[in-house]
């Protein structure tokens, strides 16, 4: 199972979001969803990425990255490097509440954790948040969060230009099809929209999202958590 994020207050853990702006950071962070490619494809050299991968598994330093959502919501990015395993586990989180697996790349694979449309709909950050705001970015580092079998052709060209605003070449569009391929832990899967629930399910065998998103939360949080994710029917 994903480690429960109050057992990272005793691991050392360090803010993240300087590495976003370093050289190698999304190919390295990304390695797992273009397995067999080059990290030239990011427009960076090979030892640049194979450096940061270092970087982001240090056992003595474990990268922490918050994606602000707004209304006190979150999700907030781990690295893991314990001794017996490494992993990345993503998280929503709220405070006052539990927080939810989106998804994990641990022994467990736990995941896809979110479909085309949240993940659209999170890319501006509120205004005035800290952490990653930059929409770009955000994108490239939830990325592996998502697994949906029916992204739209807006999904490749939001990609296209995420890559090139972190330095990829003009000519990314095949390697953009290739991260929206889903993690090779889960796949990109189908999912469907629970008109009664307002909530995205997925069909995913390891997904958390088989349950309405926000089940642990009051109706309050509920509602204020639709809104960050901006849930509506499809062709509503």
């Amino acid at each position: 199972m994903a480690m429960a994020r109050h057992w990272y207050s005793s691991a050392p853990v360090v803010n993240g979001l300087p590495l976003l702006d370093e050289p190698g950071f999304c190919a390295a962070h990304l390695v797992d969803l273009y397995d067999g490619e080059s990290p030239e494809a990011f427009g960076v050299d090979a030892g640049d990425a194979g450096a940061m991968l270092e970087r982001l598994h240090d056992r003595s330093a474990w990268p922490m990255f918050t994606v602000p959502l707004g209304d006190g919501f979150s999700i907030v990015v781990h690295y893991n490097s314990g001794e017996e395993h490494t992993s990345t586990d993503y998280f929503l989180v709220h405070p006052g509440s539990p927080d939810a697996v989106l998804a994990s790349t641990d022994q467990d694979r736990t995941g896809p954790g979110l479909c085309w449309p949240e993940l659209a709909a999170i890319l501006p950050a509120p205004d005035g948040a800290a952490g990653v705001t930059d929409p770009h970015a955000r994108l490239l580092l939830l990325l592996p969060v998502l697994g949906d079998s029916a992204t739209p052709t807006k999904a490749v060209d939001a990609v296209v230009e995420a890559l090139i605003a972190q330095g990829g070449p003009s000519e990314c569009e095949p390697l953009a099809r290739r991260l929206l391929g889903g993690h090779p832990m889960w796949g990109a899967r189908p999912w469907s929209f629970d008109a009664d629930e307002r909530s995205w399910i997925c069909d995913g065998e390891h997904s958390p999202r088989q349950t309405p998103l926000g089940d642990h939360l009051s109706p309050r949080g509920r509602a204020t958590l639709e809104a960050c994710l901006n849930v509506a029917e499809p062709n509503a």
